[in-house]
């Protein structure tokens, strides 16, 4: 009988969960493990990854044939080394704090020197309401010479007619 490490998943549509767990290779994915030896959460932020170390070594020794999934996962935790003799670091790095947005903020206000540097976008015209009101005179204007065409080509329609 093959045995395999592998993944099994759990959770939701994408939201999924994983466990790491040994089981013959020709159940299905998510079928009959013969055993769980470990928890994997990719969404959450950093990854949570959990594996019994003692199991691992055991299944790793017997003869179990990890995916390479769970080589990369046991290869985070340290447990690949372990059982292959590497001696390479194990990969499991501190992720750096993430830096506090208002901390953030108030720097780049300190930065600017607590005034704005550039005036405000908005979508509407930047025109003011005095602006507007004094260019509607010379749209209305503007609008008589395009009256006064259609009148000119009348008489010409008409002496069309009478021909």
């Amino acid at each position: 009988m093959a045995v395999k490490i592998r993944l099994k998943r759990l959770g939701k549509i994408r939201s999924p969960h994983y466990r790491i767990v040994v089981a013959d290779s020709r159940t299905k994915r998510d079928g009959r493990a013969i055993e769980e030896i470990g928890k994997y959460h990719p969404k959450n932020d950093p990854s949570f990854i959990e594996v019994n170390s003692e199991r691992a070594q055991y299944w790793l020794s017997v003869g179990a044939q990890p995916t390479e999934t769970v080589i990369a996962i046991l290869k985070r935790t340290g447990d690949w080394q372990k059982f292959s003799g590497d001696t390479s670091a194990s990969g499991v790095e501190p992720q750096k704090e993430k830096r506090n947005k208002l901390d953030f903020f108030n720097a780049a206000l300190a930065e600017a020197g607590s005034e704005p540097q550039t005036a405000a976008i908005s979508k509407r015209a930047d025109k003011p309401k005095t602006e507007q009101s004094a260019n509607a005179p010379a749209e209305q204007s503007s609008s008589a010479p395009a009256e006064q065409t259609p009148s000119t080509e009348a008489p010409a329609a008409e002496s069309t007619e009478e021909a």
